[in-house]
Parts: C-alpha cells; structure tokens; sequence
C-alpha cells in the first residue's frame, strides 16, 4: 500500500514530520517497507543560472558555460546540451554529487582541455524520466542556490507500508490516517457524508439471477450520471495517482482509482451508451469469455460471477471490467457501480484466471459493506465536480448485511495475555480513536466492533488493538527464575508411534514422502466427504481447498506423478496430520503406506529368479501388520473384517483392521477402480491407513514386571489340517479357533493353501493350517499329539462350522 505524506495529511490534522509517521506506522502494526523521499535523495542538486555560454574551443557540440550557483564566483561547466543557453536557470550538480540514473560519484574533470566543475542534468540523470535531449529548464523565477526538488513538487514523500491479510481497512489512506490518529500524532478527519439528489429515476436496471443456488453478490448499487465531459483529470488528481504509481487515464476511470486507494472502496463505470438492457449479476456460463480492459481475453466458467446486458458478460464481477463498455474521451453517460462480492469467490476467479487487480486485493480481503452507498455517493460528487453532469436515483439490488458484533470485554484479559497492567480508560481511548463503540465504568466494557474491522471477533482481538497502539514497549520484560533447566526432551506416546512407524515402513523398502495438508474437493469427496468446516476460507490454490480427511490422496498423486516421469512401481509412506472435523479430537495422526505396479516389498522390476507380479492387498497387509507389531501389538490379537473397509477400498480385496468389535485401528488394500477413475490415475495401486491415536495407551505404571523369558528344550513339531469350510468364513476365524484349542501348547498357526474345484463341495473350499505346538516341560508322545489334534479339530468344527477334510 502506497501513499504520500500529503495525501495522508488531507485525512490526518496536525504537525507530524516524516520520521514520526513511519515510526508510529511500524509501531501499530502498519509496517514500512520503504520511503521515497525524492527531496531528501536530491538535496545535493540545487538551482544554477548560466550567465554565459561560449562554444568550446576543441568541440562544435560543446559548451563552456558560467554558471552562478549562489556561492560566491560564477563556475566554469563544460555542457553538451543543445538548449543550454544564456539566462536559463538550471539544475546544477557540484563535484562529490552521486548521479542518480548511473550510479557514479560526480568529480572534477577536464573535457577536451577545458577545466569543468560540476554538471547540469537532464531529467534522464536524476531519474525523473527519459527525457535526454537537453537539461532540465527551471522557472525563471526559481532562486539561485537553493534545493531545486521542491520547486518543482518533489518534497512530497511517498511511503509504502505493509499491510497484512487481515486489515483491509488499511488498504485505504483514510484507514491508515484512523490508525495513526489512534495513536495520538494528529486528529482523523471525517469529512461529512454527502448524499447527491438525484434527479430522475435511473434508466438501468439491475438484477440478481443466482437461481437456487447462494448469491455470490451481497448486494448491488448502481446511477447514472448524464451529461459529463470525460478528459484528463485535473492536475491534483494525477499528481496523487503518479506518485504512488498509478498510470491516469481519464477522470471517470481516475476518479475510481482514486477512491480505491483514498478510501479502500473499489468501483467500476460503464459507459451507458454502450451498455444494452438492464445489468444482471449471474454466474457465468460455460464457454463465455471477455475482453476485459488490459486488453486480454479471458474464458470463464461456472464458478465466476460476471455482470452482464442483454449482450453478454460487461465484466469479471470485483476483478476486472470489460473494454466494450469502459469509459473514454467520447463518454457523455456513465453508470457508476458500487457492490459487494463473495471474497471467497473472488479470491478463486482471480486465481483461476490470474487476473492482480486492486479490486481485486481488497474484494477478496473484506470491504466495509457500510460504505457501499456513501462511496458511491462520494463518486457520483466526484465525478460532478470534475466532469460535470446530472446525477439520477440509485438502484439496487439485495441489501447490505452489517455484523452486529457486542463484545463483552474484562479489562483483566489486557493483563492476562499482554502481561500490561491498564485502567479502563486507558482501555476506552485507543478503541474510540479506532471507530470501537465502547460503554461501562467498571472492570467490564461492552465493545461493539465497527463495520471496517472483519478481522475483530473475539476478546483476544480487543487486547491486540489496545497494546498495539498503547505501545509494546510498555510491556515490561520478565526474566525467567534464576535456577530454572531446560528439562530433557521428551515424547508424547502418538509421537514415539510416528517414530517407529517410520523405521518399520522405511525397513520394508518404503520411501517416505511429505505432501500437502489440503487436497481438493474432488479428492475430499473421494476419500470420505468434503465438509464445510473443513473447507479452507482462503485456499492458496483452487486444487488445495479442504484440510485432508486422509493421507492416500497426497500419495497417490505423488505416484501418479512419478509414473507419469517412467517411475511406475513406487512404494511410498507417509506419517502426518488427518481432519475428520473441526474439533481437536477430530485431528488424527496417521500411518499410510502406498505400493504401485510391481513395488513389493521384496523390492520392484522383473528378477530372473522370480515371476513379475503386481502388488496385491495382502502386500498392503503385511506393511500394516509389521507397524502394528512394532509397535507391540501381536498380529495374531488383530482382527480382520473382510467387507467393512472405507468405500475407497476394492470391497472384495481389502479388510478393517480392529481389536475387538468397537476398536478401529485401520483398513488395508486394494484401491477401488472407481476411486482411481476419480481422481484419475492408473493401478493397480494398494495400501494402507492406520490411526496411531486408535492403539491402547499404555499403562501409566505397569502392575507387573514383564516375565522372564521362557526358553524350551524340547523340539516344536508341526501338524497339517486341511478344513472344508464354507467360501463366506475368513480364514482368522480358523486360525483363532485353533490357537484357542490349546493356548499353552499351539504358539502358530499359519495358513499354507486354499483350494476349491473337483473334491470340495459347491460353495465351499478347503484351507490348509499349519499348526506348530511347542512342547515345555517333556517331549509329546504320540498319543497326547492326536489329542490335542483332536481338540483342536473339534474347536474348529464348533466355531467356523468347518470338517476335516479326507
């Protein structure tokens, strides 16, 4: 944000210099970025009179010329300018000057055997322009001696200052005037509202046509002005617009500029005669596009809101007005919009179409929806003043919806969290100064917040603005106890998961990949809904507009990309952040692994010792079963539930991992075909998610040392079962029936075949175990081995249904 000092002053009474207007800026929060002090930078030029100019005698193109420049005896200058000539005052640089344009430290010479003791510029050498040709011509009355910046108006500094997202009320000078008011170094100067009567109902209509679905436009206000005379801008007008490097264009166009920045209220003209019909606010249809005024076509889509006539889009609705119906010199009618957009909306059209217009920066940040009808008084005046003209009756459409935010406020909170001890009226001062309602005597203000400040809601915000312009520097520093440690570092139990998840999953060949923690909505949908708390307000990128509620999306477009570059069998993992709500509870950590093509964890690519295969969900299983035993839980002690994992799983290839029927600990397998279709990428791709948070905490303090380690002597033996079961019962539920036949002697089981075909029943298949007894206290004879064979046989048969196959 750019502005100079008298342009700030004509909002701002009192004496304060330069230097007490940029330290206080800084010290409100405004801060400064740079000052453009040309006088100050200039100060070494200062006004000479040539009483005499001779041809050099070396040179045709050169002069030798007096030049008396208010110190004693005239000087001798050496000049090859064209208009340098007897009696012209000039602008003239003593030997030691730094030429601005070049750089160069200016010393004494000799040019072609003549002595020369300083330089006249042109415009080009101090840097006021491109003009070359010959030097710069003072007035005649311009004093000898003196400084020659301020004659022409160069003693006007132009400061530029950094203003945060959340202040858009500072993206006007009469915003920044209120701060520094509040700040005690001059009084704000409110000019009194003026209303314009108007003289006869507007001949342009204006209406909202959203249908169903929510206005992207609050509301609309809109004149007209007839008779004007569009031209140049006065010479105030441009003098305001130059200095902060705004190109002026005509007085209609000017004026707009003008309360942008003066102001922070965008608007927009048309030209009348070249708009047809009545204007509607809409969204744009497919496959419409504008010319817009910086001379490029932009298409737009559904998501845009655009003003249109009855032929077409007119203009990018906060962003950029169309060239068919701006203002030029032939202009007689202008209609005069003053409205107010969604920021959310704008925000995503600028970016979609990459449009950086100040309308732009100040729509998407929040305009004062309060001075919607009083800025576009203030141009219609404008524009009467200049151009002259008839001002109609306003029309509009919607309405102008303030916040109607009361705060109670504790003086205490001021204490609390700045540490800075004030009365309450220390308390009311600075928030009236900044246009806060506040009443109450005691230790509890209510505090209404102004219709400027969307960035206040809440008693933390109220404290910011109090200390901020009472002053950081009455915060007193508070040293820390003498005595007090650093204590040792230490982890939270989620954060050691993390730690060994990442060792377990990085030792399975897995490489870890770190992506963003916003997806788009597409991809939010895909993966479990996209919610509206969860939908960024102000996204950095339209493909980045909600907080993940997983981590597979970031990692399957990692892969895709890397396929996409020859890379196609990748195994990457993450560890981060998932949101499932806005609640802290709803903030997960999770684990997830990824695997691509032939990425198994015995390593990707054809080997000649084995047959190339692609990954499948039981690669998926075995990463999540070796974090999750890693991390001290026994493989044998989680369930699978084929069937019941998230939608984005295949259903028929992929399992829930739970301990017990209500613990959820995750799901593993492979990615569905629809969901890839989706989010438009190529498989075959599987993995997995678990929640680091869902795992028991562990206990505090333990009730029992862990046991000793109980070694045996004795050989384990293996016996094969083969069970016909039916083709519906998991392949767990054996297993667990056969650990639970004989628990201290039966330390595995695993499963080693599945067959179905000729010999199996219709509708059924036959599961081959392998169950390994570890004998403790004496070798098994051959008769305690068939029965407990038999026991297990038997607690199969009772759980699952199954039968010995013959």
């Amino acid at each position: 944000m750019k502005f100079s000092l008298s342009w700030l002053k004509e909002h701002l009474a009192g004496d304060a210099d330069l230097v007490a207007v940029t330290e206080t800026l800084t010290r409100v929060g405004l801060e400064v970025e740079h000052v453009e002090d040309m006088a100050g930078e200039l100060s070494a030029f200062v006004v000479g009179h040539i009483l005499d100019a001779q041809r050099h005698p070396n040179a045709d193109k050169l002069q030798v010329c007096s030049v008396d420049v208010g110190k004693g005896a005239p000087l001798q200058v050496v000049c090859g300018a064209p208009n340098a000539r007897a009696g012209l005052k000039v602008v003239f640089a003593a030997p030691g000057t730094v030429i601005p344009a070049s750089g160069v430290k200016l010393g004494a010479s000799e040019i072609r055997g003549v002595a020369s003791g300083g330089m006249l510029c042109s415009s080009r050498e101090l840097g006021l322009g491109d003009e070359h040709d010959g030097i710069l011509e003072l007035p005649a009355d311009a004093p000898v001696g003196r400084p020659f910046a301020p004659l022409v108006g160069l003693d006007d500094p132009v400061i530029e200052i950094a203003v945060t997202p959340n202040r858009p009320d500072c993206l006007g000078v009469h915003g920044v005037a209120r701060d520094l008011a509040a700040a005690e170094i001059g009084e704000l100067i409110e000019p009194p509202a003026r209303t314009v009567r108007g003289a006869f109902p507007c001949p342009t209509g204006v209406r909202f046509d959203f249908g169903d679905a929510e206005p992207l436009s609050p509301f609309f206000a809109l004149r007209l002005v007839r008779g004007v005379r569009n031209g140049p801008s006065p010479e105030w007008l441009q003098r305001k617009l130059k200095s902060i490097g705004q190109k002026p264009i005509n007085a209609l166009v000017d004026v707009t500029n003008y309360l942008t920045f003066d102001r922070g209220r965008p608007l927009h003209v048309f030209d009348a005669a070249k708009v047809t019909g009545d204007l509607v606010v809409r969204r744009a249809r497919a496959g419409e596009s504008l010319l817009a005024l910086d001379g490029k076509t932009y298409v737009l889509d559904e998501t845009m809101c655009v003003i249109a006539d009855d032929n077409g889009v007119q203009s990018i609705a906060g962003v950029m007005g169309g060239a068919a119906t701006g203002c030029d010199s032939t202009t007689t009618e202008v209609l005069i919009e003053s409205a107010l957009w969604d920021p959310l909306n704008i925000a995503r059209t600028g970016r979609a179409l990459n449009v950086h217009s100040d309308a732009r920066h100040r729509f998407e940040r929040g305009v004062d929806p309060a001075f919607t009808l009083p800025g576009l008084e203030l141009a219609t005046q404008l524009v009467i003043d200049i151009c002259g003209g008839e001002a109609s009756e306003i029309v509009t459409a919607g309405e102008v919806v303030e916040r109607d935010l009361i705060l109670d406020f504790p003086v205490s909170e001021v204490k609390r969290l700045a540490g800075l001890a004030v009365t309450p009226a220390e308390v009311k001062v600075p928030l009236h100064r900044l246009g806060f309602w506040v009443t109450g005597q005691g230790e509890l203000l209510k505090v209404a917040v102004p219709s400027w400040r969307p960035d206040v809601s809440g008693k933390a915000d109220i404290v910011e603005e109090v200390v901020r312009i009472i002053g950081l520097d009455r915060v007193q520093a508070t040293p820390l106890p003498a005595g007090v440690s650093v204590g040792g570092a230490k982890l939270s139990p989620v954060q050691r998961r993390a730690r060994i998840a990442r060792r377990t999953l990085a030792a399975r060949g897995l490489v870890e990949a770190v992506t963003w923690s916003f997806v788009s909505k597409a991809q939010a949908d895909s993966f479990g809904g996209s919610k509206p708390e969860l939908t960024l307000a102000n996204p950095i990128a339209a493909d980045l507009s909600d907080m993940r509620p997983s981590l597979l999306p970031g990692l399957i477009a990692a892969a895709q990309r890397n396929a996409d570059r020859g890379l196609s069998d990748v195994a990457l993992f993450e560890v981060g952040q998932v949101f499932w709500g806005d609640r802290p509870e709803d903030q997960k950590i999770a684990a997830t692994g990824l695997r691509r093509g032939t990425a198994k964890a015995r390593g990707a690519g054809r080997q000649w010792g084995e047959t190339t295969a692609a990954v499948d969900a039981f690669d998926a299983k075995g990463d999540a079963l070796a974090v999750l035993a890693n991390l001290g839980l026994q493989p044998s002690a989680v369930q699978i539930a084929q069937g019941s994992a998230p939608a984005w799983f295949h259903p028929g290839r992929s399992g829930l991992l739970q301990l017990g029927p209500k613990v959820v600990l995750g799901a593993f397998g492979e990615l569905h075909p629809r969901t890839l279709a989706a989010l438009g990428v190529s498989g075959p791709l599987v993995g997995f998610e678990l929640i680091l948070d869902a795992l028991p905490q562990p206990k505090a303090k333990p009730t029992r040392a862990k046991p000793p380690f109980e070694g045996s002597a004795f050989q384990p033996l293996s016996r094969d079962f083969a069970f016909v079961v039916d083709r519906d019962v998991a392949a767990g539920e054996l297993i667990r029936a056969a650990q639970a036949a004989e628990r201290k002697l039966v330390t595995r089981v695993d499963l080693f075949d599945r067959y179905e075909g000729p010999g199996v029943p219709e509708g059924k298949v036959s599961l081959g175990l392998a169950v390994t007894l570890q004998p403790r206290e004496k070798t098994l004879t051959d008769a305690e081995i068939e029965e407990i064979s038999a026991r297990i046989v038997a607690q199969v048969a009772k759980a699952t249904g199954a039968t010995l196959r013959g």
